[in-house]
């Protein structure tokens, strides 16, 4: 049975897994779906009750019935290479493509349908606080009024995207910013925005899922001088420790699965900030996000873990000892 993956052509953090898939033996297709059609191909027949699906990359043809697992990780618009891309050809190329994977009886990492709703923020918000987890204060609006009685309420404020997106470029981010005193907010009227409370941070957290493992990773902030605490956003910031292994609290674990759960998502990477009492704030779950500057850093084998929730393996309640990663 073969693991099919999902992503752009230069993806470290894929890589990983393939790597150890390789290791233990499991064939591994990997494709980008914005090379269909040409670099890769896609074929259905629904006859006599039963349907037989094939896919073609890179000159190799896979049964679509012999995919035990598919990794949804960071693939690119369907027909985006084609000689002549166009709505229409995406459109068709999706409704092809994930269509007929559908029709298997694959695991999947992330379903589409799942992955699709947990990209929504003020929804990730929501249900972390509804499964236990500490969530930051957070006003997301297009009333000026609105934005200057939460500034009123809670002064030390940042803002950041509702999407994550960057309104020039969806391949970059767009960093988390401190409001500056006194803002008038008249801008919010143009379009959503989200301000939050800022947590006065130790320490960052990453904490990546993969079924019921656990990796938590922490980096730390400066505990004096003129960088104290003042990080905001950790992507763009040198003031703050390497990243080194932590236990996971018990109470975060147990909120961590039940999102999970509840998000029907096999895979996660969470962002909490630790405050000054050793509270994990939930900022947000990436659902597709990158593991592999966690693992270079801190030697956490994650990606044997998504390889082996690929291949079928130790899925459970029961990962082996050395994966445990709670307190």
């Amino acid at each position: 049975m073969t693991v099919l993956i999902l992503t752009s052509e230069q993806d470290v953090t894929a890589d990983m897994a393939v790597v150890e898939l390789n290791a233990e033996g499991i064939p591994v297709v990997r494709l980008d779906p914005a090379e269909l059609p040409g670099g890769v191909d896609v074929s259905g027949e629904w006859a006599h009750g039963a349907f037989h699906g094939h896919l073609s990359a890179g000159g190799r043809v896979v049964s679509m019935s012999g995919l035990r697992s598919i990794w949804v990780r960071r693939p690119g618009r369907p027909s985006a290479r084609a000689q002549a891309a166009s709505p229409w050809l995406t459109e068709e190329s999706t409704q092809a493509l994930y269509g007929m994977l559908r029709c298997t009886d694959a695991r999947w990492m992330n379903h589409p349908d799942a992955a699709r709703q947990a990209r929504y923020k003020p929804w990730q918000l929501w249900l972390a606080r509804a499964c236990g987890l500490p969530v930051p204060a957070t006003l997301i609006t297009t009333f000026p009024r609105a934005a200057r009685e939460f500034a009123d309420r809670y002064p030390d404020l940042v803002v950041k995207p509702v999407s994550g997106a960057h309104p020039g470029d969806g391949t970059l981010a767009v960093p988390t910013t401190r409001v500056r005193p006194g803002e008038d907010f008249r801008d919010v009227a143009h379009g959503p925005t989200l301000l939050q409370r800022r947590i006065r941070k130790a320490a960052d957290i990453r904490l990546t899922c993969v079924g019921d493992q656990l990796f938590a990773a922490r980096a730390a902030h400066p505990a004096d001088g003129p960088h104290a605490s003042d990080v905001v956003d950790v992507r763009f910031a040198d003031a703050v420790g390497p990243w080194t292994p932590v236990p996971v609290p018990r109470r975060t674990a147990d909120a961590v699965h039940a999102y999970l759960t509840r998000a029907q998502l096999a895979y996660g990477a969470f962002d909490f900030v630790e405050d000054v009492d050793g509270i994990w704030w939930f900022l947000e779950c990436n659902q597709a996000g990158q593991f592999g500057f966690v693992e270079i850093e801190t030697g956490q084998r994650i990606g044997r873990a998504v390889a082996r929730w690929l291949a079928g393996e130790w899925s459970g309640a029961n990962p082996p000892e050395e994966d445990r990663n709670t307190s």
